[in-house]
Order: C-alpha cells, then structure tokens, then sequence
C-alpha cells in the first residue's frame, strides 16, 4: 500500500451524533435553534446561598474583580456545577484535574462527591483564595500555572501512582472544567492525545466552539482539522447548554458542556506516524481551493494521490472549497 493510500485510509471514523444531541448552527446569521430533547441548564431559583452570593463574598473580599486579559467568568450557578459532575460520573476515590477553579466552586462539588482534586490556576489571587478556603482538607493541591504551558504530566503521575496505590480499580483520571473561554482550543489539543492519563474529559465551552468540536458532517462550512484531531484522540459528545446568565460577568456569548471520552493508544486509527498524518491533513486544509493531488504533492506524487482517493471511493478532482469536501466537477 503506497504511502498516500495508507494515510487516506487512516482516517479516523467520525463518531455519529444523534441530531437531537447537538443544536443546528448557522454560521450566517449566528443563530441557534434547540431540538425538542436538548437539555438546558436554567438559573437556579433556590431561597439559600448558592454560588451567586459565594462567588460576590469571595472576591469582594479579596477587593478582586474578573480580569478579561484571564478569560475570567465566574460560575453563579451550583446547579451546573453538580451537572459537570455527573457528566463525568465523579466517585468516591476519583482523581480529577480542574484548570482554573477561580473560588473554587466546582472545586467543592467535587470535593463533596469524594474526589481528590489537582487544581492549576494562573491567577495568584485565585490561588490563594482556593488554598484558604479548602485549608482543613488534604483532597487538593492548588498550583499556579499557565496550563497551557506546565507539565502536566509531572503533577499528574506522582498523584496518579499514589491513589493508585490505594484504589486499584484506578486507572486513570478525570479533568472536569469551566474554562477560560480563550485558552479553550489549546487545552483540547494538550489534553486529548493523554489518553493514557485521563479517561474522560468534561469541558464548558463557548457554544460555538462546543458544537464546532463535536459537529460531525465533513460537508459542512464548518469543518476543520480540528474536527479530526478530535475524533482521533475521542469520542466527543455534547451535553446542555448554559445561558450566559449564569456567570458573572456576563459574556456575550452562551456556553455549553461537552464530555471526551479519550482514546487509548491501541484505538488510535492507525496511521504509520501521527506526525506524517496530521501535517497531511493541515496541508489539505491549508490548501482549500486546491485539487487535493496539488495540495499534497509534496507529500507524495500526484499519481500516488490520484490512486489514494480512488481506492477511499473519492474523486481525483477532490478539493476543499472553503473548508467544505467536494469535487471540482460537480
């Protein structure tokens, strides 16, 4: 099998999504319509404190405010933070990563649920609130880090080896998050391909970003190289949506949840290097208005191409037109 075959029958199969699991998205006109069986997260109406008053009496009395340049949006709802717990099935035992617990709302749900907790937070103001207020439990480890530029590998495995001296049934971890929206897709990329750490990941997203992530057509606009790199390493699934007004401040944007349930390296698709396929895939995307046997030409010989595409049961004439697959033919 010639080189270009091998790589164009490596792709990986796009997991099938139930149309009711994921909100239609017109990149037009930015709208959003809901199928009848698409759960939402709704505010909480409870008489008690929930997160809400927590959230304010933390930082006001650190005198702090969200800072923008840190993506900061706080989670006023206790409700969705039990949501995200359940979305990653968080036992007695568990070990879980959070990035950027900010005052350490989710951080206490998970506590309550019985999980020992890594948490990396970048703001050091954040730091020292999550270390005061969880003080008299030794389940948490608060660092401050940029997570997109830490090792996480090195905080992860002493952890992981340690609970696993005590939980055999433990394998692997859980990340469970309410992201800063602008770091979002680089932690999707460090994250996914550490299938032999963690089983599952549990993201809140910007809602575009989470049905772009889990969109499954390849014949739509919005289909990236992302979208493989995704169902590479996982198997995406979209959970709820969360209104805007559940945080403080405000975004412009809503949120929504998705889970990942990672690979493990035997159930990779099998490619001859991951390296060689991905450079493929970014070079078919990086041309886009180009015959794919032109755009992956210095890859391999156009004949060689020609003779991948036939044998996947693609045209030779193939291109990409604005990211969307299609033949220059039709």
């Amino acid at each position: 099998m010639s080189t270009a075959t091998h790589l164009f029958h490596s792709l990986p199969r796009i997991t099938s999504l139930a149309t009711a699991t994921v909100p239609a998205y017109n990149s037009s006109a930015a709208a959003r319509t809901q199928t009848p069986s698409l759960q939402i997260a709704c505010a909480s109406k409870r008489s008690q404190d929930d997160d809400y008053h927590a959230t304010l009496k933390a930082l006001n009395a650190k005198g702090r405010f969200p800072r923008k340049s840190l993506g900061q949006h706080y989670m006023l709802n206790s409700e969705i933070n039990e949501q995200l717990a359940r979305a990653a099935n968080v036992e007695e035992g568990d070990l879980v990563l959070e990035i950027g617990p900010g005052t350490g709302s989710l951080t206490n749900v998970l506590v309550n649920a019985g999980a020992t907790i890594l948490a990396v937070e970048k703001d050091p103001h954040m730091v020292a609130l999550v270390g005061e207020r969880f003080e008299s439990t030794d389940r948490i480890k608060v660092i401050q880090e940029d997570f997109v530029k830490c090792h996480i590998r090195s905080h992860m495995l002493p952890m992981l080896e340690s609970r696993k001296a005590m939980n055999a049934s433990l394998i692997r971890a859980k990340v469970i998050s309410n992201l800063p929206f602008n770091i979002s897709t680089d932690v999707v990329k460090l994250l996914l391909p550490m299938g032999d750490i963690f089983s599952e990941v549990v993201l809140l997203l910007q809602e575009e970003t989470a049905v772009r992530l889990v969109e499954s057509s390849l014949r739509t606009s919005e289909y990236r190289p992302i979208n493989i790199f995704v169902n590479f390493y996982s198997e995406p699934e979209y959970k709820f949506r969360v209104p805007r007004t559940n945080f403080f401040p405000q975004p412009k944007v809503d949120a929504a949840v998705v889970t990942f349930k990672l690979k493990q390296a035997p159930d990779y698709p099998s490619v001859a290097s991951r390296k060689s396929f991905f450079s493929m895939v970014n070079s078919a995307f990086n041309g886009k208005r180009k015959m794919l046997r032109r755009s992956l030409q210095h890859i391999c010989p156009s004949n060689e191409i020609e003779r991948a595409l036939g044998d996947a049961g693609l045209p030779t004439t193939f291109c990409l037109i604005g990211s969307t697959l299609t033949s220059a033919l039709s």
